[in-house]
This record gives C-alpha cells, structure tokens and sequence, in this order.
C-alpha cells in the first residue's frame, strides 16, 4: 500500500496540471480552495493540524511575489523566522538574498515558502506526520501561484517533494518534472553556511535556474 507521504508528493507533482489532484490526500472538505493567497493565509494561519500548531510562536506562511515564476521551497521555520514569521530571516535568509542578488533576483521577483509552516524544537528534522499536515497548505499555494519553476532548498524539502530518499548530492545539478513546471535542487544557504566547499556547486545550480528562466523568455543570458 502506498504510504500517506508517497501519495502526496504524487498529488503534489500532479497540483499544476489538475486541481482537483488534492482530493488524493485530503479528508472531504480539509482543504477548502481559496482565490488567493490572502484568503488562504486567513484559512489556514490558526492551524493546529499538528502539535506543532500548539508549539510556535508565529505561522510562517511564506512571503514573495503571487505571481513569481520561482517557487523557492525550504524545509521549515528556524528561530528567527518563528519569531517574525517570514521565511528565511535569519543568518541563511541573509545568505539566500545574496544568492538571488547574484543572479540578478531579489525577493519582490520571487516567493519563498517551507514544506512545514511552524518550527520544529530545536530545529529537529519534521516528523512524517508534521509534513503530512502541512503539505495539503504547500500544494494550495503551489496551485495559486502556478510557477514554471521551482527550487527545492536542502535535503529535506527535496526528498520529500519528489518522494525519493537520494542524497542531495545526487539529486542536484538536474531537472525534474513536477507537474506543469520545471524543478532544481540545491544546497540550502544552512548548509553553505555550515560547508563552504558546497558554494561552488550551489552557484552552478543558481546560474542554470536563472539561465531557464532567460530561455523561457526567449532572452539572450549572461549567465
């Protein structure tokens, strides 16, 4: 029998090219659609679909542009962002903008969110169940926005989004089908923070997402 995470990571691959793919892992009436990501943040932001609901300071819900053509997906909250809950605030969010400046991005172009929307205790790695809850709130946003291109950040978001247990070190440096868009898999900024040596491969990922995204324009790129 398929697991509960297998089957949402399918339904989640599937969100861009059939909306009612949601019905595949969610109860009747669990998920309720929303018209935007306003109206799904005040759906969604009192959740206590999970004891971490009962445990965080602030909903991290994620922050960017509505209409951005890169989803940049992470694992969950740290403390700086339960605290001001905004994705990627703290020492690796610092890093992140850097990233995007580096490759002529900055946030009002792109929208970042987290596989889960409260802090784990001490930064733990997610339970199954904690994705399990959660997961549901990432595909609404996931359909809202409708990118042509995602960047899974770090092992976690990366595993569980294409269902696979690969290293990071293999899932990098390829593209991968998800639904209607394309999707890259990078180091997240924690990692470079904590292994430099990383840096060098993690901007041959940045370079070839932004050089995507100047092709899916039909415009000559510099990178």
């Amino acid at each position: 029998m398929e697991s509960t995470s297998a089957t949402m990571a399918r339904a989640l691959r599937q969100v861009f090219a059939s909306e009612p793919s949601l019905e595949l892992f969610t109860e009747p009436g669990e998920v309720r659609r929303a018209q935007s990501l306003d109206q799904l943040y005040n759906q969604i932001h009192t959740c206590t679909k999970c004891p971490l609901g009962f445990t965080r300071t602030k909903f991290v819900f994620g922050v960017g542009n509505p209409h951005a053509e890169i989803l940049f997906i992470g694992e969950a909250p740290g403390r700086d962002e339960d605290l001001k809950g905004e994705p990627f605030v703290g020492r690796a969010g610092q890093l992140l903008d850097k990233m995007l400046t580096a490759i002529d991005l900055d946030r009002t172009q792109i929208y970042i969110a987290n596989i889960l929307k409260c802090r784990p205790p001490e930064n733990r790695d997610p339970l199954p169940e904690e994705s399990d809850a959660c997961l549901p709130h990432l595909a609404e946003q996931i359909r809202l926005i409708a990118p042509p291109f995602v960047c899974a950040m770090g092992r976690i978001a990366a595993q569980i989004l294409l269902d696979t247990k690969t290293p990071i070190s293999k899932l990098r440096g390829h593209w991968y089908e998800f639904g209607n868009a394309k999707m890259m898999v990078t180091f997240h900024p924690a990692a470079l923070l904590r292994n430099p040596e990383y840096k060098k491969d993690s901007w041959e990922d940045l370079k070839e997402l932004r050089r995507a995204l100047d092709k899916h324009h039909d415009r000559p790129s510099k990178f």
